[in-house]
């Protein structure tokens, strides 16, 4: 596998939904500021993305009955998602070297429809969310999903050369 590619696989499975519990994390918005850094929040991410969010939110008893299945279910929606983001990436490595204008075209095409369908989808989730969460703890988690989500696509696009 190139060393490229498996830098790729490894980002791409940092979010891993169901990823056990490894370490204590703190909150991230209640952190002290070195704890509060990117890499921090990558590596409580990796170790495991729920118990940062669920420390994060402050949610109720009541509240995290009616959260946590809408969470699962956005879960399993934005892995679908991601898959298809992953594929066109590793597209991209396999023909980066020989990349046509066709291939270029088609995996620009997948990354962008399945981007659309993130945002899409990130707008479901934020209407169901409204639906049993007081305003500012269902924007709470949106930005929280917000900065890991950046944090990843940060991580991949750090090691994909641009197209010669």
């Amino acid at each position: 596998m190139k060393p490229v590619l498996a830098a790729l696989v490894a980002a791409a499975g940092l979010w891993a939904p169901g990823a056990p519990a490894q370490q204590p994390a703190r909150p991230m918005a209640d952190a002290a500021p070195a704890a509060n850094t990117a890499e921090s929040v990558r590596r409580e991410m990796r170790a495991d993305k729920r118990g940062l969010v669920e420390r994060n939110m402050q949610l109720t008893q009541a509240e995290a009955a009616k959260f946590w299945p809408i969470y699962d279910q956005y879960q399993v929606e934005l892995d679908r998602v991601v898959q298809r983001q992953n594929r066109a990436i590793l597209d991209y490595v396999n023909a980066e070297n020989t990349m046509t204008d066709a291939n270029a075209k088609r995996i620009l095409r997948e990354v962008m429809r399945s981007e659309a369908d993130e945002q899409r989808l990130r707008e479901k989730q934020l209407r169901n969310l409204l639906s049993v969460l007081p305003a500012r703890k269902a924007v709470r988690y949106m930005q929280i999903e917000n900065k890991l989500r950046t944090i990843q696509r940060y991580d991949i696009a750090e090691r994909i050369s641009l197209v010669r």
